[in-house]
């Protein structure tokens, strides 16, 4: 429950910084926008304004002239009716009383456009505002009165800019801010994943790197982390199992070199030789299973019942009861069978018979069962039992065991992507045919549905 509970606390953690890391590049998206928006108005807002003055000068220019001519035969207000255009007859316009330099500046533009299109320069002026729409009053030329045209005179304003400057600062903005992207979240993190790489080699224990930037480099972290770990677990497994084999083999090769040292050997003797020489063997057997661990051996499809009954034959069957059902899975039967005649071996020499293996299915994995009489571990202990190189009765080499047994088991059974249980039964009954019971729990190989299927 509670490793649950920290698995969602750590998911919740990690989508919120995924949400901080959005909106901090969203901030930054939006702020560069805004930066590139002020600079391309500083840089070609004139170029704009002068844009639009040319254009508008070139419409006011065709309509300045059609009115003109229309004016010698009509009179204003028809004109206007007919047009819509604003005409007004007047000596002098009502004119803006606030002062604009900006719309001064574009009133002189809009008349030198106007001078250089039409055959007489007229008259502007700026007119008064009565909304935030700007106007200027252009004098037209008439036969009888004086006739004024007002236009509208649009302005090139700050906010919200032209939809031409909006599309190039977006533009802009996407190109910064995916630049700064990849120098923070992609390039500072493979620069350090680089320079750990180079470290792999020069010292024993290789540093973890933190998992930080893109979520590629993330996950090519977190796998950089996982072989760091494997080669430190790899090199402490290497000295350990170096020092034990240095611990282990010394007690029998002293008193093999002790005995022969006498003249003559009594039989008694000899017997005691050949049992040291028998230790010396399974111990050398133990270390070279657990090094090897199954790793090169294939899968094979195996009756598992069978198996395990073949497993199990040295042993007698009062001292050895099976209960075992049918089932076929993809297993490496060497190693697991040697993994499971430890966990037998185990049961006999630190347990009480009857010794009780049990075969059974639970879902989608396969179950194996050791159980016995004894008193069993305790539940304090169970964590160090699987460590290499630990007996809990703290005598190491004797009659051939260096504390290994375990430890390849649960070496195996990792390699089978099993898990390894202990359970102690205070008061056995029907359930429970023994007080101890070592439990292996492996997932059935999907790869058993291939065609080139081995077969035991």
């Amino acid at each position: 429950m509670a490793h649950r509970d920290h698995a969602e606390m750590k998911r919740a953690v990690n989508w919120w910084r995924l949400l901080i890391r959005i909106a901090a590049w969203s901030g930054l998206l939006f702020s560069a926008w805004f930066v590139w928006l002020l600079l391309l108005q500083a840089l070609f807002g004139r170029q704009l304004e002068r844009l639009q003055t040319v254009q508008l000068g070139r419409e006011l220019a065709v309509n300045v002239r059609l009115t003109e001519l229309t004016l010698e035969r009509y009179p204003p207000v028809l004109i206007n009716e007919l047009t819509g255009l604003d005409l007004a007859v007047m000596i002098r316009p009502p004119l803006s009383t606030r002062e604009d330099p900006d719309l001064d500046h574009r009133i002189v533009g809009l008349q030198r456009e106007l001078c250089t299109r039409l055959s007489h320069c007229p008259i502007l002026l700026p007119a008064k505002r009565s909304d935030r729409t700007r106007h200027v009053w252009i004098e037209l030329i008439s036969p009888l009165e004086p006739v004024w045209l007002r236009a509208e005179l649009p302005m090139v304003q700050a906010w919200p800019p032209e939809p031409t400057l909006l599309v190039v600062g977006l533009v802009g903005a996407l190109i910064v801010t995916g630049g700064a992207y990849l120098l923070i979240e992609v390039e500072r993190p493979l620069r350090g994943l680089e320079r750990a790489l180079s470290r792999v080699g020069e010292s024993s224990d290789p540093p973890t790197v933190p998992a930080h930037g893109a979520p590629e480099v993330q996950r090519l972290t977190r796998r950089f982390n996982a072989m760091v770990r494997r080669l430190t677990a790899n090199r402490r497994e290497r000295e350990t199992m170096l020092a034990g084999i240095a611990h282990d083999l010394r007690a029998p090769i002293t008193r093999m070199r002790f005995r022969l040292s006498i003249p003559r050997l009594e039989q008694v003797d000899k017997e005691r030789c050949n049992s040291d020489l028998e230790a010396l063997e399974r111990i050398t057997g133990q270390f070279l299973l657990y090094a090897g661990g199954g790793e090169s051996e294939a899968l094979v499809e195996c009756p598992l019942d069978q198996w395990l009954a073949e497993v199990s034959a040295s042993h007698p069957p009062d001292q050895l009861q099976l209960d075992l059902k049918p089932i076929h899975a993809r297993v490496r039967p060497v190693a697991l069978g040697r993994a499971v005649a430890n966990l037998i071996n185990n049961a006999f020499t630190y347990g009480a018979a009857p010794v009780v293996v049990r075969l059974s299915q639970n879902n989608d994995a396969f179950q194996i069962e050791v159980w016995d009489q004894g008193e069993g571990m305790p539940r304090d202990q169970w964590e160090r039992a699987l460590q290499p190189f630990q007996r809990l009765d703290d005598a190491r080499g004797e009659q051939g065991h260096c504390g290994l047994g375990l430890a390849i088991v649960s070496h195996v059974v990792k390699r089978h992507n099993g898990r390894m249980d202990f359970e102690l039964v205070d008061h056995p009954g029907s359930k429970s045919p023994g007080r101890f019971c070592t439990t292996l729990t492996i997932p059935f190989q999907l790869e058993s549905q291939s065609a080139n299927v081995q077969k035991c």
